[in-house]
């Protein structure tokens, strides 16, 4: 894989419009003033929720300004993709990121457990075009994290404030993004389900909250939407080992919800790991009303497409200014 480089979020063009302001507000993944990567190389694997196949992955630490990037070693050459919007697809039931024939997809479980973990560089190696689903969940991806343990680079960390709303509807469909001093998250879903029906989230999301009240919150489907997904190649590796399925009237997995309102938790899960394909930390509040991937990608890229509604700001705190001493890489041990 070749090296890439540029701003930990958009392409260069952007930079010119870099601030210098600094930012004490609260983003999800630590307010540090400088990038972290994993420390470690870690392992697992899993099957792939759509394609059913199995597929192992590691995380490799990333170096400073690489940004999130996925490399398929399955393919001639391990042609690699970065997470980033211009990237994204827009793909039934998962989020995806493709370049030429480097294709990755169910990245958004992943995203989500690195947004929330701070982690900004990282290398994913994938032997399969899926990232593997493991329980459901975003929890089994923090536990790799931890586990591997986070570095600190000797690069400063930038973060995307919004400047003024952007926002798509369709229908009685609706996401936005407005200005905040920090980032916010008001969601609400409404199913035609009496085990679903109508759920609403709101809150700001550290890492320790995210681990707390989301990373364990599940997929889920339906039971009798299950044949018609698969005649269209989707949720051959679904089961109740990695989904909440919901029958009638009731869940059929034996342990039953993990929260009360787990669907909702679910969603904010995904949109946060949806956001980050920003390539960076955003700074602002986000809301989503029955919103999914495809339309949280939307989003994503009518921001960028207006200038006036974003801009870079340096997160390093008062005593990491520029021109205060840089301190060396160091490892932090995961906080539990």
């Amino acid at each position: 894989m070749g090296t890439l480089r540029g701003l930990h979020s958009l392409d260069t063009e952007s930079a010119r419009r870099a601030s210098t302001a600094r930012v004490s507000d609260p983003v999800i993944g630590g307010d540090s003033g400088y990038q972290h990567t994993i420390k470690n190389e870690i392992h697992c694997s899993g099957v792939g929720l759509h394609s059913g196949a199995k597929i192992a992955m590691t995380l490799k630490p990333g170096a400073p300004d690489s940004g999130i990037v996925f490399r398929r070693k399955d393919l001639a050459g391990a042609p690699s993709v970065r997470a980033l919007h211009k990237y994204g697809q827009e793909t039934p039931l998962c989020t995806t990121v493709a370049n030429n024939e480097a294709k990755v997809a169910t990245i958004e479980h992943l995203m989500s457990a690195l947004a929330a973990c701070g982690i900004d560089n990282a290398e994913i190696d994938l032997d399969g075009a899926e990232v593997p689903i493991m329980d459901g969940s975003a929890a089994p991806f923090v536990f790799l994290v931890e586990c591997a343990g986070i570095l600190v680079q000797e690069a400063p960390r930038k973060a995307i404030r919004i400047l003024k709303t952007v926002e798509i509807d369709d229908g009685d469909r609706h996401a936005s993004l407005a200005p905040a001093r920090s980032f916010w998250i008001d969601f609400e879903i409404d199913f035609n389900s009496d085990v679903v029906s109508r759920q609403t989230w709101s809150g700001g999301i550290n890492r320790q909250q995210f681990k707390s009240d989301l990373a364990r919150a599940r997929t889920f489907g339906f039971l009798q939407e299950v044949d018609q997904l698969r005649q269209h190649g989707l949720a051959r590796g679904g089961s109740l080992d990695n989904a909440v399925v919901i029958d009638g009237n009731g869940v059929m997995n034996e342990g039953g919800l993990r929260f009360e309102d787990e669907f909702v938790r679910h969603k904010v899960l995904d949109s946060i790991g949806d956001l980050y394909l920003a390539g960076a930390p955003i700074l602002g509040r986000f809301t989503g009303k029955k919103t999914g991937h495809a339309m949280n990608l939307r989003l994503l890229r009518a921001l960028f497409a207006d200038d006036s509604a974003w801009c870079w700001v340096d997160m390093a705190r008062a005593d990491l200014a520029p021109g205060a001493s840089v301190p060396p890489a160091r490892a932090v041990a995961a906080r539990a």
